[in-house]
């Protein structure tokens, strides 16, 4: 399975899915011009990932900020992690966030909640 490594910009995350290295992650900002666009190949990754899963999978989510947009694509990958975990494979994100930052706090916690996936919620403290 072909891996997908996105380079982050200003709008954009970056983007790991090496299914071969057991590396999953989205990190930086989440904003694309289009929503679809963007994330339409990442879903389709997964829809692919899921019918061969590895046996653990931790999807790392380490965003500084994202608008509403990406949160509904987030929504659509956590429901296809949710559906995997269903079937076996051991699922995990870890959501990343700082101290100070109770909104990124709080939407992990609810995804966590609502998505029934399971999460780890990991807070960073912000250096001085």
């Amino acid at each position: 399975m072909k891996a997908i490594i996105i380079d982050p910009t200003e709008e954009t995350p970056k983007v790991v899915l090496d299914k071969a290295e057991g590396v999953f992650e989205i990190a930086g900002n989440s904003l694309p011009e289009d929503v679809l666009e963007f994330y339409s190949p990442i879903i389709s990754w997964f829809d692919e990932y899921s019918h061969n899963p590895n046996p653990k999978t931790e999807l790392v989510f380490n965003l500084e900020y994202y608008n509403t947009s990406s949160s509904k694509m987030f929504i659509k990958l956590f429901e296809k992690l949710r559906d995997m975990h269903r079937h076996g494979p051991t699922i995990e994100v870890q959501w990343h966030y700082f101290e100070d930052d109770d909104d990124m706090q709080e939407a992990g916690e609810d995804y966590a909640e609502n998505l029934k996936v399971p999460f780890k919620m990991i807070m960073h403290h912000r250096e001085s």
